[in-house]
């Protein structure tokens, strides 16, 4: 609106043969310009101006930032997914599908809780976005709190075979993340599997009967 104001009331018609010539012409049309009742307010534009100058308040030392905001549910793992990929929240501080704010920006993902702790914050986590689909971002210190099952017995073996013993997995030491200790404690992971050739699995397939289903008889002619 502003630029078709100047080019009605100062550019049109006229020809400038320097920029200093150009400015002389604007700065003589500004206080014109300001005298003038505007048609929507009902008031001088110069005072209105002067008012709305004065409420006008500083900008913000810190840059705005425009993110994309999302509600999303915590998992059971305490992973939230978000674009195709996972990224932690800390577990003694959320619940299992607890609506959570994701606020996505093209750096950085923050997660925020709906209602404010009592703290007065709702920042939960601030992970850099990831590139492509499929990755989890994990800040390991979020797991803190989820259970390891280190005080649960498990069992190892063949039950059937009477050589079973029941044991109580060893804590992890220092050097390994949770995930990584809790895969550790876990018998199913301890378990060895048969590395077998596709053609087993091919001959198996080719021995397994078919039902083949009958054709239906088009009786409508």
């Amino acid at each position: 609106m502003q630029v078709t104001i100047i080019r009605d009331h100062v550019l049109a018609g006229r020809a400038f043969s320097s920029l200093a010539e150009l400015d002389a012409t604007f700065m003589a049309w500004v206080p014109q310009r300001r005298a003038v009742r505007h048609r929507t307010h009902g008031e001088i534009i110069g005072v209105r101006a002067v008012r709305d100058h004065a409420a006008l308040r500083p900008i913000p030392a810190r840059p705005y930032v425009v993110a994309d905001r999302h509600l999303r549910h915590v998992g059971k793992d305490c992973l939230v997914a978000y674009a195709g990929n996972l990224y932690s929240v800390p577990a003694r501080r959320v619940r299992h599908r607890q609506l959570v704010e994701i606020r996505a920006t093209a750096a950085t993902i923050t997660i925020h809780a709906i209602v404010p702790g009592l703290d007065g914050t709702t920042l939960l986590a601030t992970h850099q976005r990831a590139v492509g689909r499929g990755a989890r971002v994990v800040d390991e210190s979020h797991w803190d709190g989820l259970p390891d099952g280190h005080t649960r017995a498990v069992t190892i073996g063949d039950p059937d075979s009477g050589q079973s013993t029941a044991r109580r997995p060893a804590r992890h030491d220092g050097g390994q993340g949770p995930l990584q200790a809790l895969l550790n404690r876990a018998a199913a992971a301890q378990i060895a599997v048969e590395a077998r050739p596709l053609s087993v699995y091919e001959q198996i397939a080719a021995a397994s009967p078919f039902t083949n289903r009958p054709h239906l008889k088009d009786v409508s002619k």
